[in-house]
């Protein structure tokens, strides 16, 4: 999960397709929020979650310090600015992950009913949009799944697939196969 309000994936794809973002999304390169996904991508960079400090984003920033404490520091990778730049091959890329295991039978019994309790009592909120249900984490993915499904297969926008086969001749590749 990314500590930036958007996986720089989503920018990238943005930009791909030609679109505008919203601008709590990133900032440019001397800081300034921006709709503009290559400014982001060509020197700007990722807005924590929250987004700016006027609207609590510092608490991002504040969960971004404990990954790369827990992913770069506690596993001696590297971390923050040594990490090399994205798209690039400067280095070694040398990410750390961290993995904690719980055990819910160690805390309060009924962990399974009263988790399952707590997803419904969500999932059954009234949301401010009749088109749009309260969903919990998971939920967005499966429905995704559901579409994918019924299409037989993953859409992807024309941009997407020039830019695969356009890196499939680079590369001296076969392309992937399109199927429409």
């Amino acid at each position: 999960m990314a500590t930036s309000t958007v996986a720089f994936g989503k920018v990238e794809i943005c930009n791909l397709k030609g679109e505008k973002i919203p601008s709590s999304w990133g900032a440019d390169n001397n800081g300034k929020p921006t709709c503009d996904p290559e400014k982001i991508i060509n020197g700007g960079g990722l807005l924590p979650l929250g987004g700016s400090e006027e609207s609590s984003g510092y608490k991002g920033y504040g969960l971004n310090v404990m990954v790369e404490i827990l992913c770069g520091i506690l596993s001696g990778s590297l971390y923050g600015p040594h990490i090399r730049t994205w798209q690039t091959s400067s280095g070694e890329a040398d990410l750390g992950q961290c993995f904690i295991a719980i055990n819910p039978a160690n805390f309060a019994d009924n962990f399974e009913d009263r988790l399952q309790d707590l997803m419904d009592y969500c999932r059954n909120m009234t949301s401010i949009d009749e088109d749009k249900p309260v969903m919990v984490a998971g939920d967005p993915e499966k429905k995704h799944m559901e579409l994918c499904d019924e299409r037989d297969g993953i859409s992807y926008h024309v941009n997407q697939v020039k830019y695969a086969e356009n890196l499939a001749h680079e590369l001296n590749i076969k392309a992937p196969p399109k199927r429409l």
